[in-house]
């Protein structure tokens, strides 16, 4: 039985200036005096396209401007730095991934989960090089290399890959890298096959690097993404939550009529072309509340990370889940 090699990866650039904060929390403060302020964090997933949507129309901005509420929008590249925001108090809610929601509920962040702008397994998958003739599936890859970020979800999903085809992650050798590397580690060979998630699925299937030899939907993987907000901006402006998931709804719903001007735009946010935003899209079920399969595809990923020894112990997550802010909101009117 092999041993898992864990090799570190490059130091990630994600990274956020501070000169940006600064500039952000100078204009936050420049709001007129007895108006409120909301600091929106967002990075470049495909499960996140509708509040990207919503940014371009300008709609949060246009339904809390009744409320006298600015909106500061801050970028990021991935989750680790965002919650780092949220602790810090410079970002208010977010969009975020499983491991890093759960981590930092772990770590003792006084979040709450208030929605779910997206779940999709298939946007998770197992890739092995396009023109590779020796794995075409999931029970191909015992005792190969396989790369993907170490703790994250796609390291959960090759776990149930590899367990389902009888066998297990001591069965292959798993290679720590950064998303941003996948490409580049597939292409030239360093490994057999990498685990990574939509847009980079996408883009590496299109141009012709990769393919897809295992899904989530090939198991139990949900895909759970959540919004998360500090606990102590919720109980100060509850009414800004539920306008935020309302306006994110109200995207949803946009987007099969979406103008081109817009796709295009959203498209650029994610390294994509609108073709390959269509293409993603029926990927996700972006479900803005959070149900029951959800609650419970949150506990795996924290059993997961318990298991890995990245969290030292589980805890419920549905303690930490709080739906009222969708049930006030008109979200629902936008999804029926």
């Amino acid at each position: 039985m092999k041993k898992t090699t864990v090799v570190i990866a490059a130091a990630l650039a994600v990274f956020v200036s501070l000169p940006t904060f600064a500039a952000k929390e100078k204009k936050a403060k420049k709001a007129k005096k007895g108006t409120d302020v909301v600091r929106i964090a967002i990075q470049p997933s495909a499960a996140f396209i509708p509040l990207y949507v919503a940014r371009e129309k300008g709609w949060i901005e246009e339904a809390l401007a009744k409320s006298q509420v600015s909106v500061v929008w801050n970028d990021f590249e991935s989750g680790p730095p965002m919650n780092e925001s949220l602790a810090a108090g410079k970002s208010d809610i977010g969009v975020i991934g499983d491991v890093p929601t759960v981590s930092a509920i772990a770590a003792g962040q006084k979040n709450e989960v208030v929605g779910v702008p997206a779940n999709g397994p298939d946007a998770y998958a197992v890739l092995a090089k396009a023109d590779n003739a020796a794995i075409n599936s999931g029970a191909d890859l015992k005792g190969k290399k396989v790369a993907t970020v170490i703790g994250s979800t796609g390291h959960n999903l090759i776990k149930k890959v590899v367990e389902k085809n009888g066998f297990t992650l001591s069965d292959i050798e798993l290679i720590n890298i950064s998303a941003g590397d996948a490409g580049s580690v597939l292409a030239t060979g360093s490994v057999d096959a990498v685990v990574i998630w939509e847009p980079n699925v996408t883009r590496l299937v299109d141009n012709g690097t990769a393919k897809i030899v295992a899904q989530g939907s090939d198991t139990s993987l949900r895909g759970t993404n959540t919004f998360v907000a500090r606990k102590a901006f919720t109980q100060a402006q509850p009414e800004t939550v539920s306008v935020i998931l309302e306006q994110f709804a109200r995207a949803v719903q946009a987007l099969p009529t979406l103008d081109e001007a817009t796709l295009s735009s959203v498209a650029s946010k994610l390294g994509l072309d609108a073709s390959q935003v269509k293409k993603i899209l029926p990927k996700y079920n972006f479900a803005v509340t959070v149900d029951s399969v959800d609650a419970a595809a949150l506990q795996d990923t924290i059993q997961f990370l318990v298991g890995i020894d990245v969290l030292s112990k589980e805890y419920q997550i549905k303690e930490y889940i709080n739906t009222s802010y969708f049930e006030k909101s008109g979200a629902a009117n936008y999804l029926k």
